[in-house]
Formats: C-alpha cells, sequence, structure tokens
C-alpha cells in the first residue's frame, strides 16, 4: 500500500496542521478539523491505473509550453450552449472548454434532471460528438429511464456507471466527448487513496485527477456536488477553490419553482440567476419568473401589498399577504413563511410606535406566495403597509407598490438599485410606487406612466397609501 502522510484538515476554511483541534485555530468554527492521510502513489501506479503520466514528472514539460501571454490565443477558451437561456446566463455565456463545473444543492432539487436535460440539449446541437453521463449513484437502466422522461434519448449520449476513479479517468480519455458529466464527486473513489467515499481524502483526490482530465484533454467537466445539512457543499473547503464554477441549484420543495446562483465563476458574473420550473417531465427554463410571485386576481384585496426584490441583476415583485385577527392565546402567535419572523417582530414595534396601529395583541400571520424570499431590508415598507391594511381593512391598490426600508426610528431609508426596481416596476404595469427619499435623485428617473412618491417617515408611507392621514410627502416623476 502506498505511504500515507497523516495531518489534521479544516474542511470549512482549509486550515492544515499537524495536531486535531475541537476548534480550528484559523476561522474559529467547532467541530470542522478532520483527520486527512495524503496517499503518496508511485508514478508507476498512477500510469497504471488511469494511463496518465505522475504530475512529478509532468513538471518537465513546463518550460517547454510557457509561451509570452500576447501571443496566447483564446481559440480554445470557446464556450458551449447548454440550451437553456437561464444556465448560459449565469454560467456567463455557456460551458468554457477544459472549465470544471461544480453543481451543488440538496437531495431530490433536481441537479441530476438539470444536468442530464443539459447533456440532451447538448448532444441534440452536436450529433457529430459523443457525451458522456458518468453515474455513481445508479444503474444505466435507472438513468435511461430519466432519459426518457426527460426527452433526452439521444445516440451520442454515453451512459456509463462506475464508482471508480480509474475507470472514470479512462472512459473521458478514450472517448474524449464535448462534455463529462459526474454524478456525483462524493459517490466516485480511488483505489490507490486511503479513506471512506466522500470522505475529504477522497474527494480531494477525486477532483483533482478530473481537473487535471479537464485542463490537460480541454474537456469541460460537469460535477454534481452533495451538501450538508446546514447548506454547505459536502466535503473538504478547497473542493470550490479548484473547481472553475460553483452553482448553487436551490428553491423550495414544496413548490415546482428552482433557482440557480453562481457561488464562484472565473468566467463571468456571479450575481446572475436562473429560474426553472419543476415538472413531471423534467426542468423548464422560466424567462419571465415576475408573474410566479404575484396572485392572477387582479382585484384589490385586504392585507397585501407588492414590493420588489433583487436577485443577483434581476428585479422580481414579491407579493406580501398579512392576516391579523383577536388572539385568545395569553401570548400572541406570529407564523411566518418566506419573512424572517424577527423581523416582523421588529417591524411591528415600529409600526406601533411610529405608525399608530396597534397589533401586539393580535395574532398576525404573514406570509409570501409561490415560494417567495421577501428577506430583503427593502421588502420592510410592503410588509408594514400588508400589516396596516389588514388591521384597518383598507386595500392597497393592486397597481400601487412600496419599497424601501424601515429603521427603529421609523424612517424609511434608501435602497440599492432603486431604479432597477421601478423600471421593472413600470413594465409591469404598475402605475404608483412608494419609495424613500433618494440623495441626488439618482434612483428616482422618469418611468413611463409610474408615478413615484418619495417619502422620508412610516407615517408619511402610510397616508400615502391610503392608511391614514397624516404630513408632508413629495410626489415626483409622474409621467402620465
Amino acid at each position: 500500500m502506498a505511504k500515507s502522510t497523516t495531518h489534521f484538515v479544516c474542511t470549512e476554511c482549509g486550515w492544515s496542521g499537524p495536531k486535531w483541534y475541537g476548534r480550528c485555530p484559523e476561522c474559529g468554527q467547532w467541530g470542522t478539523v478532520e483527520e486527512f492521510h495524503e496517499a503518496r502513489p508511485t508514478s508507476s501506479s498512477r500510469s497504471s491505473s488511469t494511463g496518465r503520466v505522475s504530475r512529478t514528472k509532468a513538471m518537465s514539460s513546463v518550460s517547454a509550453n510557457a509561451r509570452p501571454i500576447t501571443e496566447v490565443g483564446t481559440e480554445d477558451a470557446s464556450r458551449v450552449s447548454t440550451g437553456f437561456e437561464e444556465f448560459d446566463r449565469v454560467l456567463g455565456g455557456g460551458i468554457v472548454a477544459g472549465s470544471v463545473v461544480l453543481v451543488a444543492g440538496e437531495p431530490g432539487i433536481g441537479k441530476s434532471t438539470l444536468l442530464l436535460e443539459t447533456a440532451g440539449n447538448i448532444a441534440r446541437g452536436i450529433p457529430d460528438q459523443p457525451l458522456l453521463y458518468i453515474s455513481g449513484e445508479e444503474s444505466q437502466a435507472q438513468v435511461r429511464m430519466r432519459a426518457s422522461r426527460v426527452n433526452a434519448m439521444e445516440p451520442n449520449l454515453l451512459l456509463a456507471a462506475t464508482t471508480d476513479l480509474a475507470t472514470a479517468l479512462g472512459l473521458i480519455e478514450d472517448r474524449r466527448p464535448s462534455l463529462a458529466i459526474v454524478d456525483s464527486a462524493q459517490t466516485i473513489t480511488s483505489q490507490d487513496i486511503d479513506g471512506i467515499p466522500g470522505g475529504s481524502t477522497q474527494v480531494r483526490e477525486v477532483a483533482g485527477a478530473l481537473i487535471d482530465s479537464a485542463k490537460t484533454l480541454n474537456i469541460p467537466v460537469m460535477l454534481v456536488g452533495h451538501v450538508t445539512k446546514d447548506g454547505s457543499i459536502a466535503g473538504p473547503r478547497t473542493l470550490e477553490h479548484l473547481v472553475d464554477v460553483v452553482c448553487q441549484f436551490d428553491g423550495d420543495a414544496q413548490t415546482s419553482l428552482r433557482l440557480l446562483h453562481a457561488a464562484k465563476n472565473r468566467f463571468g458574473p456571479t450575481d446572475e440567476v436562473g429560474c426553472f420550473d419543476m415538472s413531471g417531465e423534467g426542468i423548464q427554463e422560466v424567462n419571465d419568473p415576475s408573474g410566479l410571485f404575484l396572485s392572477p386576481d387582479d382585484t384589490a384585496v385586504e392585507g397585501t401589498c407588492v414590493t420588489f426584490t433583487l436577485d443577483g441583476h434581476r428585479s422580481l415583485p414579491i407579493e406580501i399577504q398579512a392576516l391579523v385577527t383577536s388572539s385568545v392565546l395569553p401570548s400572541p402567535r406570529r407564523a411566518t413563511s418566506g419573512i424572517d419572523t424577527n423581523r416582523l417582530a421588529m417591524l411591528m414595534a415600529v409600526l406601533y410606535r411610529h405608525g399608530g396601529v396597534n397589533l401586539l395583541a393580535n395574532d398576525v400571520y404573514v406570509s409570501t406566495i409561490a415560494g417567495g424570499v421577501a428577506k430583503e431590508p427593502a421588502c420592510d415598507l410592503a410588509i408594514v403597509a400588508a400589516l396596516a391594511s389588514a388591521a384597518s381593512s383598507a386595500p392597497v391598490p393592486r397597481t400601487s407598490c412600496a419599497i424601501g426600508e424601515i429603521s427603529l426610528t421609523g424612517q424609511v431609508r434608501p435602497v440599492p438599485q432603486l431604479a432597477h426596481r421601478l423600471a421593472e416596476a413600470a413594465r409591469m404595469g404598475f402605475t404608483r410606487a412608494i419609495v424613500p427619499v433618494t440623495r441626488g435623485r439618482a434612483g428616482v428617473r422618469s418611468h413611463p406612466g409610474l408615478e413615484v412618491i418619495e417619502v422620508t417617515t412610516l407615517r408619511d408611507a402610510l397616508e400615502a397609501l391610503g392608511m391614514q392621514g397624516s404630513t408632508n410627502r413629495r410626489r415626483t416623476g409622474s409621467s402620465r
């Protein structure tokens, strides 16, 4: 067996040392330091098992390949479209040749389905080149059943079921596919390295070997990654540093909406988000998700208010719904969905102190619809407006929206990228927007058909929404 060097590695920050600690001396996290066995296989075993030369011998040819940066072309850095505009947007325009993309998410969220459909789209677009899908979790028959369900049956899409790293590398080197998908990185193991499947030692070796093959053969590789119970990617934190792109695929398991974020991207922005709809026939992209988070009925209903939140470059409307009832409990009930409970308690206190609406003795229920998330501070004004509307039985007009953060002093504070939010509100047909006063008026540009009302305090905002009569407010940006 190959000799191994034992040291201890923090799975959170990557710190390593010769001694175990209950608390990482670098990042301060508890219980993240694990024993790591770094095996040193011989060059003969490495070359015989994987068909590749050892890393030590490869170093001798580095100087021969070094060229001035001005003479390096970009022909080899071409991109391959995934067949999903939303996926391409998150990746920065497509999959870069020779790159390694890690797609992580909770169990059952749809990672394998997304990548299998992506493989089918690419295989359909380039029928003269093979694609390779390596599954370490399912058999070929199981993958074939899903492929027939999501319409990914293409003759040049090759399926393989193995958990051996040497076999996977041999398939990639032999077939030279236009894209290789490995599902998942935690199930592939190396026979030359000690450690359990999914452990730090195995995951690091598997990722390093696949990255070597991707860079050497200029073949893009997509990895499926598991996540822990707290939502972080399983395995050592260095896995995220090694790959080129890290995508998080998440969503509410009780709804069909799925969101794809880029946590790391060496070839594009990290503030893009892709929207998908999960159904029994597979995953479909949603090019305009604006209508997903709003009620289909245009009739004004008490206890509702619409705001606009940012997710990357996208501005999405979120409908806040509130229900206020008399409480028969010693401690009134507070229930939320899609909204932070502590934030709601703070806003109710501010509404009582600075808005004159007392809900402290009532049962309060606040929710979003369609799995939307309203945890951004810019949603504060809409939450308060929905609460005041439910308490006074005065509905907010469906053509009005509220955007702004509320401080403990009752002031309505500015929010980032207000102009972007107002542009989306105007595009969707809203006619009135209650917003905070913006310094320099940079965010309150003229939007056709949208009347922008600037307010400075919570009382001004409630009066602008018709909840109570009050003091000064400034009407600006009317361009009707």
